[in-house]
């Protein structure tokens, strides 16, 4: 096996370079290096060949020209062990380079910065870097080549150990210069395409790309039999804390979750149990443990097991109420030292600090629908203020009737469709909201309103002076007309039926108060 003799080191993150580097001196590897990288290196006690003595020609145009040179390219890309190529690096004293190790300007995190100029934007698009790392790739069959400082260890231990790299690992860092490439290209062009104002009117990109490194590999999917893993930035949204690791289904619910108890950010005291993605049952009151009673009180059964969310600190009394029941998962946006002594007493808990708020991560969902396509859209982040109803019928909502609307249409927006929710608001406790019965994901909406009436039947809740929230337009009177005979006196709805003035007539015959918001929250 040839051994590796010359690298060429040039990084942005410094993370783990110098160890490594040490490793490679120590192996008789003669280090090349750039700018920051070979002072990072020198300041180690390293002996450090510049990228202008190695190339002959001095670095120039701001740094923008230093590696593009036959003397980087041609020692990266010969094939070795062919004659015509050995022959023409003789010629022109062209030296091998066995490994490179290069991580790109940060784009990315440049143009994350609010306000970012386009010229600092441009500056921090790497050209040389890229280049490097494809050379090195091609020729991946003798060339090691390095973009993530994750792979750091398996290469220097392998160089330590036989004073090269396996062709199995080679392999393996090629395929990720190309995937890494890929996805700082993508991003280039998007922020350019929105900078300069070259994507459609509809904001819709020309072609969709997607990079996200593997943030967690995951004991299986939805079921056992189902491989699956975590991509993308979720640790800069979440925090775990205590608990054994999360499942597929445990991220799918908690994000949900995450999701809906954003939408009450800046309200009283508020907190949402969840199963399967749907909430079973949302409360708020002077203080989370208050909050606690009124969402359980709404389904006593479905939330064993499930998925509990606050936008509060977790107190020590909502941590004890919460206790008395087996839960997968909380989230937070803190927890007291008083409920994490708590809650860790359950060692399968799984504990979540939101970090940030999922809403502020990019407005774009995407989902697969196989045969390799994909599903394009905003996320649903629609608000609707009472200033936006519409009230079309001959009775207003009272105050305590219009509180329980703006509750409630924020909870329906999150339970999947077809979805009816009974709410309530307490007059006595400034307004917070409660619900009573929710119905979900029935394929008619007559059926989720005969589910929601059961719900709150079971736990004995009564839903007379309720209000009725309805995810979509009720296309027949017969929903409106049930609601009301289960005790609603008002509903929110988005309206645009074709029989819209049969459902008003209805409600009008029954003396229920009914908003029409104009916005329709199918959740699929």
């Amino acid at each position: 096996m040839a051994k590796i003799q010359r690298a060429l080191l040039s990084v942005s993150d410094k993370t783990g370079l110098v160890p490594l580097a040490q490793i490679l001196a120590a192996a008789g590897v003669e280090l090349i290096s750039t700018g920051g990288t070979a002072k990072a290196l020198r300041e180690a006690g390293l002996t450090v060949k510049d990228i202008s003595d190695h190339t002959g020609f001095p670095e120039m145009l701001d740094g923008r020209v230093k590696t593009l040179h036959p003397k980087v390219h041609g020692g990266l890309l010969f094939i070795r062990g062919n004659a015509k190529h050995e022959a023409a690096v003789r010629e022109h004293g062209i030296p091998p380079i066995d490994l490179v190790v290069v991580n790109l300007y940060p784009f990315e995190q440049t143009v994350a910065k609010p306000g970012v100029s386009l010229h600092d934007a441009i500056e921090n698009i790497d050209i040389g870097g890229p280049s490097m790392l494809r050379s090195a790739a091609k020729n991946h069959d003798r060339v090691t080549v390095v973009v993530d400082p994750r792979d750091y260890e398996e290469v220097a231990d392998q160089i330590k150990a036989n004073g090269d790299t396996t062709l199995e690992l080679r392999r393996k860092l090629a395929a990720r210069v190309f995937a890494r490439t890929a996805a700082y290209d993508a991003a280039i062009a998007a922020h350019l395409q929105k900078e300069f104002k070259t994507v459609p009117d509809s904001g819709l990109p020309p072609s969709l790309s997607i990079f996200a490194p593997l943030a967690q590999p995951l004991r299986y999917g939805e079921n056992p039999h189902q491989k699956a893993a975590l991509y993308g930035k979720f640790h800069e949204f979440f925090q775990q804390l205590h608990g054994k690791e999360l499942s597929y289904n445990n991220i799918l619910d908690l994000t949900a979750a995450a999701n809906l108890i954003a939408e009450f950010a800046g309200d009283p005291p508020t907190l949402a149990i969840l199963k399967h993605m749907n909430p079973c049952g949302v409360g708020q009151g002077a203080n989370l443990r208050e909050a606690w009673d009124k969402a359980f009180a709404t389904d006593k059964q479905a939330p064993f097991g499930g998925i509990i969310a606050m936008n509060r600190t977790l107190d020590e009394a909502g941590a004890d109420a919460i206790a008395e029941i087996f839960s997968e998962v909380i989230i937070a946006p803190d927890f007291s030292a008083e409920a994490l002594a708590i809650l860790q007493k359950k060692k399968n808990l799984r504990l979540l600090k939101v970090l940030k708020s999922p809403l502020t991560a990019q407005p774009w969902d995407v989902r697969s629908v196989g045969a390799d396509s994909f599903l394009f859209q905003e996320h649903d982040l629609k608000t609707t203020l009472a200033k936006d109803f519409k009230i079309v019928t001959r009775r207003q909502p009272g105050e305590a009737e219009l509180s329980a609307m703006l509750f409630g249409w924020r909870v329906v927006k999150h339970v999947k469709s077809n979805a009816i929710v009974y709410v309530a608001a307490d007059p006595a406790g400034g307004g917070t909201g409660r619900t009573l019965g929710i119905g979900a994901g029935q394929m008619s909406r007559v059926d989720a309103s005969r589910i929601a009436v059961w719900k709150a039947g079971e736990v004995k809740l009564s839903l007379k002076g309720s209000v009725v929230c309805s995810d979509a337009f009720f296309p027949f009177p017969d929903g409106l007309i049930a609601a009301a005979e289960a005790g609603a006196t008002a509903a929110i709805q988005p309206g645009g039926s074709v029989r819209d003035a049969e459902v008003i007539a209805a409600a009008d015959e029954r003396n229920v108060a009914m908003a029409f918001t104009g916005v329709r929250h199918f959740r699929h």
